[in-house]
Formats: structure tokens, C-alpha cells, sequence
């Protein structure tokens, strides 16, 4: 057993100077958009679990979970989960990991996996949000902006075409 912990292969390759670029504009580009639209319109857009979605939009954009269908519908499922948890269980340990389990489950019967929505329930449970509001802002807001700011990133230069499919 032990000797399956060093690993079976090596490590990636280091992304392209130019991967590594985009990775830098696409995180200031998307969480600079959605914290500044949120001082404008004084409405909160911007949650922590954003900050994992650019990850994957900009560091591995022809991943399955950083398609728009995975990243919209991951951070909506999961989201409502905790808001149902919340609202019929209330907030503690046994919620935040039954709400995480559950919202893993749901993403994964609607072929929307995306893991940094993983934490949606958390945040909802940790901070006690009861109000079903928090699907539309921050969740479907946030997430929509970074979809559209990856649009514009992952196909910007030749030959890129991003996404690799929408549903």
C-alpha cells in the first residue's frame, strides 16, 4: 500500500509561457470584473469559490469541469443544495458535509460537475444564508460573468476555440 503513495507517473510539464499569461490576465480579468461590478451596482457578485473557478477557466480550459455548462450549472446546483439544507436542517457539521455529499451527488446526475462549487454549501451553511436570492446574486451572476470573460480570453489568438461544448 505504501508504495502506491509515491505515484504511478511523474508530474505535468510546465505550461507555455503563454498558458501561464493567460492564467494571470484570465484570474485579474475575471475576479477584477465581478469585485468592481460589485462596487458599481453595490450588489455582492464576488464569493470565494470564484477564485477556484478562474483556475480551471484559465489554467486548464479544455477541462470538462471548466466547460460553461459545469461551471454555471456546478455552482447553481450546489448552491441550491446548501440553500435547501439550510433552510430544512439549519447550519452545522452534519449539514455542511451532508450538503457537500448531496451537491456532489446532484452535480454528478446532471453531468455538471464542477469542484470548486463543491464549497457552495459551505459557504451558504457557514454563513447561515437562508434567502434562495443568493442563486441569482452572487451565484448565476458571478459565474455567468466568468463564463463571459472566459469567452473573450480562451479565444483570443489563433486556432483557440473554447469552449469545448455548451451542454
Amino acid at each position: 500500500m505504501l508504495h502506491k503513495l509515491r505515484g504511478a507517473g511523474t508530474a505535468p510539464a510546465r505550461p507555455s509561457p503563454a498558458q501561464i499569461f493567460i492564467g494571470l490576465i484570465g484570474g485579474i480579468a475575471g475576479i477584477g470584473a465581478i469585485a468592481y461590478l460589485t462596487q458599481l451596482a453595490g450588489v455582492p457578485l464576488l464569493m470565494a469559490p470564484f477564485g477556484a473557478t478562474c483556475v480551471l477557466l484559465f489554467a486548464a480550459p479544455g477541462a470538462p469541469l471548466a466547460q460553461p455548462r459545469n461551471v454555471i450549472g456546478g455552482h447553481l446546483i450546489a448552491t441550491l443544495v446548501g440553500l435547501a439544507v439550510m433552510n430544512i436542517a439549519g447550519s452545522g457539521p452534519w449539514q455542511m458535509a451532508a450538503g457537500v455529499g448531496l451537491a456532489i451527488a446532484l452535480m454528478q446526475v446532471c453531468r455538471a460537475i464542477h469542484p470548486p462549487a463543491g464549497a457552495n454549501p459551505i459557504v451558504v451553511l457557514a454563513a447561515g444564508i437562508q434567502d434562495w436570492g443568493f442563486v441569482l446574486t452572487p451565484v448565476l451572476a458571478g459565474s455567468v460573468i466568468l463564463v463571459l470573460i472566459a469567452l473573450l480570453i480562451n479565444n483570443t489568438g489563433q486556432q483557440k476555440n473554447w469552449p469545448t461544448y455548451w451542454v
